[in-house]
This record gives structure tokens, C-alpha cells and sequence, in this order.
């Protein structure tokens, strides 16, 4: 970690430039996956978490049919594992910025669990209302994936075509969002992730 908190980024600099999608394995450690799986149990156990809705404002609507999640966004008090969490990425943050210029300068961040069965239909992350956001984060906490587990991200890389990525515990992922379709392919069993978005402001972009 450099002198202003940042941390090496190159890795992904690299992959957000060849094709907008960045992968890291092993940006938690199984220790850390564990205490935030432990996290999200403990906000759930609190009625913290909440069926995933779509449309904005008023038009705002669950359609199970269409994204199967529950959601428990990260608010402040944070929990000891969560804070370590946040710092970890505001550092990669800081150093996406040096890279790319993004103009990164905050976070959102919400836990979103899939039951088996379920999935997200293709869409974006920059609906009416969050032209702020500027990179989409997830990091997965499934332990034990396997292939017959399902639930794979399937995001539309530059230059066309789609990259399917697993959902292995530990794994950070990060997409440029404007304009980028995704979707969560059905999982056949429980499926959880942090997932966010990197907000940034509209004076800035990827150079």
C-alpha cells in the first residue's frame, strides 16, 4: 500500500482496458469471506434484509421473475468485517483512480443473496436516477462453488460478445457500468455476494 492508502491496481487496470471486466481471485481471504458470511447472518437474523425491487421511484416493483434476490445495503454502524471490507476497496479504489482516471470518491455497497432457484435477467446498473455510477464491484462469498452450483455473472465485454464468470468466494469483479448488460445466471443453490458500484464525477473518464 502506497503512502496515501492506495494499493497496486495494475491487474486490474489492465483488464478494465481490454475489455471493461476485471477479475481478482483472492481479494478476501477465506478467514475474511467467513466473517462476512457470518455478517450478512447476523443482519439477516436483525430482518435486515429485503426483496430486491425494479424500476425507479414510484414505478418501483418485485418481479421474482425478473431478479430473485433479497438485499441489505451497508449503512453505517458497519461491522468489524465490513469495515475491513470498505477500506479494502476504497484502497483499490485510490488505485483505479491513478490509472484510469476515473474520479472514484465514494462507495455504495449492499449483500445480495440469491436463493437456489433464481437469477437476474439481463439489465444495467445505471437506471434512472444513478448516472453516478461509474464501476460495478462484486465480491463473492459463496464458499465450496462448483460447476453444477450455477449462478454465474454474464457480462457483455468491449469489442463484443460476453465473458461468463464464476462466482468463487474471495473473487473481486469489477465492469465499467455505463451501458454495460449483465445478468446472474440461475444458481441451483444459496448465492451471496457484496455488490456496488464505484461513484464518480461526470468530469471524469476512463483515458
Amino acid at each position: 500500500m502506497d503512502a496515501d492508502g492506495a494499493v497496486r491496481a495494475d491487474d486490474l487496470i489492465d483488464g478494465l482496458r481490454a475489455d471493461g471486466i476485471a477479475v481478482r481471485d483472492g481479494f478476501l481471504s477465506a478467514s475474511q469471506v467467513k466473517a462476512l458470511i457470518d455478517c450478512a447472518a447476523a443482519r439477516r437474523g436483525r430482518g435486515e434484509f429485503a426483496h430486491a425491487r425494479i424500476g425507479a421511484g414510484r414505478s418501483l416493483q418485485r418481479r421474482a421473475d425478473i431478479r430473485g434476490d433479497s438485499i441489505c445495503w451497508l449503512e453505517e454502524p458497519l461491522l468489524p468485517a465490513e469495515q475491513s471490507l470498505l477500506a479494502s476497496l476504497e484502497a483499490t479504489g485510490r488505485g483505479l483512480n491513478r490509472g484510469l482516471y476515473l474520479g472514484l470518491h465514494e462507495i455504495e455497497l449492499h449483500y445480495a443473496c440469491y436463493p437456489a432457484g433464481t437469477g437476474y435477467a439481463r439489465h444495467i446498473d445505471q437506471p434512472q436516477g444513478h448516472a453516478a455510477r461509474r464501476l460495478s464491484s462484486i465480491v463473492y462469498l459463496t464458499e465450496d462453488w462448483c460447476e453444477a452450483d450455477g449462478g454465474l455473472l454474464r457480462c457483455a465485454a468491449d469489442g463484443g460478445g460476453f465473458r461468463e464468470i464464476k462466482p468463487r468466494a474471495g473473487r473481486l469483479v469489477l465492469f465499467l457500468t455505463e451501458g454495460r448488460e449483465h445478468e446472474v445466471l440461475r444458481t441451483s443453490r444459496e448465492r451471496l455476494s457484496i455488490t456496488g458500484w464505484y461513484l464518480g464525477r461526470p468530469e471524469h473518464a476512463l483515458r
